[in-house]
């Protein structure tokens, strides 16, 4: 039988999206506070979601994956509760972990719905929860909460991508399926930021490149032709002086023009279908595609995929043997090999004060 000790439950930790119009703007705010972005300019912004009825698709989508994974965990004999709080929507982290230790649990590891390491990506998510340890009621027992370590490179999680990448390819036409280019995409950060991120700087690319490698050469092997690929960038915000990474993805298709026959878009840096992927992807950068005349589909991300799913539970389940200090094998492809359990002091900074995170 699988043994999750010393966890009593596991806690889905997300960014948060609005559910209606009215809450664009206030959920924009939470975003952004500190910044001193204009309202004006939020609204600007917020046409974004305006597009899609005020309603960001995250939130069904995390509904979607507790369930799946609710089902996955009982499934293997697991009695473990799944939580879930958000950074800048409702339930918001601060109320979850009130909740869970109105509940009586007493140690709980976090599921980050990323991926990745960097600030915004990893050591963020790691300062919410402390601050929401912090705002627990006077009185409350705290529950031990731990993160989970950066699974881009988990089999299930490449799985699910490479999956999504056959989808996509078999959507376009015979004459130029061979040819099209893999064209991964990922959240663009400063380059500061990119930079600083992982214990010894750098690990956000390299992340991504070699992960999308190991993407590739999967789909290389189904389909008995080897694509060439390349990483690229959306989602870019903040000020125009503060260099970001590059290239954009829609001014990359615009040089891709006449080099390659069609491409297909992989959110690879997402780990399901919200509104970097439905606005970024499906509404601007396809369009720029048919602009140009360029045949092209987007690849799925891991959303609910069951081999995506089933990671999460063997995530847990390793972290778990972990802790009860057993031999672990912790699965991960690629050249980078798995990612650390416990965040080094330091690790992915941004270029802000230091805070106190929770370590991992």
């Amino acid at each position: 039988m699988p043994n999750p000790d010393p966890y009593d439950a596991v806690v889905l930790v997300s960014f948060g999206g609005p559910e209606k119009p009215e809450d664009v703007v206030p959920f924009l705010e939470n975003v952004t506070r500190g910044r001193g972005i204009p309202r004006e300019r939020l609204e600007e912004v917020g046409q974004h979601y305006f597009g899609f009825g005020g309603k960001s698709p995250i939130n069904d989508q995390n509904k979607a994956l507790i369930a799946a994974l609710e089902e996955d965990l009982a499934a293997h004999g697991l009695d473990l509760p799944v939580y879930w709080g958000n950074r800048n929507w409702e339930p918001y982290l601060p109320d979850t972990v009130a909740r869970m230790a109105a509940d009586g649990v007493t140690r709980a590891l976090c599921l980050v719905t990323s991926a990745y390491s960097s600030w915004s990506s990893c050591r963020q998510y790691r300062d919410n929860l402390a601050g929401a340890l912090d705002a627990l009621p006077e009185g409350a027992t705290a529950p031990r909460l731990d993160k989970v370590r950066a699974y881009y490179n988990h089999p299930g999680f490449v799985t699910a991508t490479a999956d999504g990448v056959l989808d996509a390819l078999s959507g376009l036409p015979d004459d130029v399926r061979d040819g099209a280019r893999l064209v991964f995409v990922t959240h663009s950060i400063p380059t500061s930021m990119s930079e600083a991120s992982g214990p010894e700087g750098g690990a956000y690319v390299a992340q991504h490149l070699d992960v999308a490698q190991v993407v590739a050469d999967a789909v290389a092997e189904a389909t008995g032709v080897a694509r060439s690929h390349e990483l690229v960038y959306c989602s870019r915000s903040g000020s125009p002086q503060t260099p970001w990474l590059e290239p954009d993805v829609n001014d990359r298709l615009e040089e891709l023009v006449g080099e390659v026959p069609a491409v297909v878009l992989i959110p690879v840096g997402f780990v399901s279908d919200h509104m970097e992927v439905v606005y970024d992807l499906d509404t601007e950068a396809l369009a720029t595609a048919e602009r140009l005349g360029l045949p092209a589909r987007r690849a799925a991300s891991a959303g609910t995929h069951p081999a995506f799913v089933t990671a999460l539970r063997e995530l847990v389940l390793e972290r778990a043997a972990t802790e009860r200090g057993e031999d672990v094998v912790r699965p991960a492809l690629g050249i980078r090999g798995p990612s650390h359990d416990q965040c080094p002091l330091g690790c992915c900074g941004s270029g802000r004060p230091a805070s106190t995170p929770v370590r991992g």
